[in-house]
Order: C-alpha cells, then structure tokens, then sequence
C-alpha cells in the first residue's frame, strides 16, 4: 500500500538539509512506534528475515520529496508545499490503519543545523497501475527516489552499480527474491525463474546521485544510486507488488528505490536499446 502526502511547513521560511532521507526515515519509524511499539521494534530491529540468512529487510520505502526550492550550500530552502510518496508491504487491511497514522502528523525534519515542522495536511491512498507491456505480468516502473544496487567486497562495503553494469540486473532479481522468500510469497519453481528485471536507458544516461547518511556523526556513511532510466520487471502479481510496495535494490528505508509505476494510459517514451 502506497499514501501520497502533502506537507505544509508551520514556519514562514522553511529550510531542509539537503540529505533529508535519514531524519525522514526516522520520523516514520516514530509514526509506526508511537502507534505500535512491539510491530515497531520488530521492524526496526529484525524486521522480515530469509530463515537461515542474515540479511534483514524493513519494508517500506519513499519517495524524494517534490518541491520547488533553491539550493544553497548544504541546505535546501523550501518554496512550495513538498508532496511525498510513502510506500509499506502490509496488508490492505490495514490501510486506514496506516492512513489514519500521518494525517494531521507534524513531521520534524531536522538536523545538527537546522529544524522544520510541516503538517501532512492530505493523506491519499494510491493504487498500483494497469500493466503497462503487452506481455503478461511485464510492468514498466520509474524511480521516485534514487536507485541503490551494489555488490559487497572482501571487507563487506559495497561496490554501487550503475545500470550499465552487466551485473546490475542479477543483483536486483536477487535481493528481490529474497524479499519475497521473506514474506514467505508462495511461488513455482516456474514462477521463480520468470522474474526478471531489466534496465531500459533513456536518451540521456543514467543520472547518479551521492548521498550522506548520518551526516556529521562518526556513524556517517555515503551511498550512490542512479536516476534516469526505467525498470522492465516481470513477474507473478505477488513478487511484483512485493517489489512496489518494499522498493527495488538495498537502502529501501532510507528512501531508495521507491518505484513509480506507469500505467497504460501514462505517455512512456521508448527508451534507447
């Protein structure tokens, strides 16, 4: 299940630092807490695991903020009401559940140097487009937020991929399989081997962008994604809603990889093969 939010900021100059994504993550863990303290804790400190795998997923995702703002230094000054895609991998049933969290929330975004509060003034459910392909069960997504995809080396950092790797789609299917093996999807051996994630690049190239986690803290770390292309996935309905409600590629709490989906009545420019 997927909300867009509308945020009104409560002061007349509203400033942001421009990595945003950590305290926004923060503040939706807080959402989640303060209503439910004991799914909370199990999301932030276990959250849905492969039995037998040490990788761990917090399934949800958002999207960049969508504002006009001028940029100056590391701050950004906010000149529009900022709209913001929320997406969660639960169960519709608790949709209004969800909904009923963020509306009239303040939500704090803030660090060392600088504090906003914004009211999210409208809460509204999206729903997940039409197919998109011919073909059944093809979609064609676009990233709302940037895209993470790496491969961990001998010291277990990773080595981030653009989406002119060769290896850039195998490492996609492979952490969206293992989220679907989280949730335990129920699939056919058939079916597993049916999914596929390939990259369809624009006229421009992908577009990357680097951003600070943690900023100013001994904890800080940096994280590349990539922007400016689209996703062709195919899938069974079940894998695929795993990968637009979760997000595609790692970082997905962090506000990576959350996926617009482009429906058939939507203009799609035809990509460069």
């Amino acid at each position: 299940m997927r909300f867009k939010i509308t945020l009104v900021p409560t002061s007349m100059k509203p400033v942001i630092p421009i990595n945003y994504q950590y305290p926004l993550s923060a503040v939706i863990y807080k959402v989640l807490h303060e209503a439910d303290a004991e799914y909370a804790a199990f999301l932030h400190k276990e959250g849905y695991k492969v039995d037998g795998g040490l990788k761990r997923f917090k399934l949800f995702t958002f999207s960049d903020l969508q504002a006009r703002f001028k940029l100056r230094g590391d701050r950004m000054h906010i000149l529009s009401n900022p709209e913001l895609i929320v997406s969660f991998h639960l169960p519709e049933a608790a949709q209004h559940f969800i909904k009923g969290l963020f509306i009239d929330r303040k939500i704090a975004i803030a660090d060392k140097k600088s504090k906003t509060v914004f009211l999210a003034e409208r809460v509204e459910a999206m729903a997940m487009a039409p197919p998109n392909k011919a073909e059944k069960n093809t979609r064609i997504f676009a990233p709302l937020s940037m895209l993470v995809c790496g491969e961990k080396d001998e010291k277990g950092d990773y080595r981030f991929l653009s989406p002119e790797d060769e290896k850039w789609g195998a490492s996609l299917i492979h952490n969206w399989k293992e989220k679907c093996r989280a949730v335990q999807v129920p699939l056919t051996d058939n079916e597993w081997e049916s999914m596929h994630i390939k990259p369809q690049i624009l006229r421009e190239k992908p577009r990357s962008r680097l951003v600070t986690i943690k900023a100013g803290t001994g904890a800080q770390t940096r994280i590349k994604g990539f922007y400016n292309f689209y996703l062709e996935v195919t899938g069974p309905p079940a894998p695929l809603e795993v990968l637009f409600n979760a997000g595609c590629g790692v970082y997905n709490s962090l506000g990576c990889g959350c996926l617009g989906s482009i429906g058939a009545s939507q203009k799609y420019t035809k990509p460069v093969n």
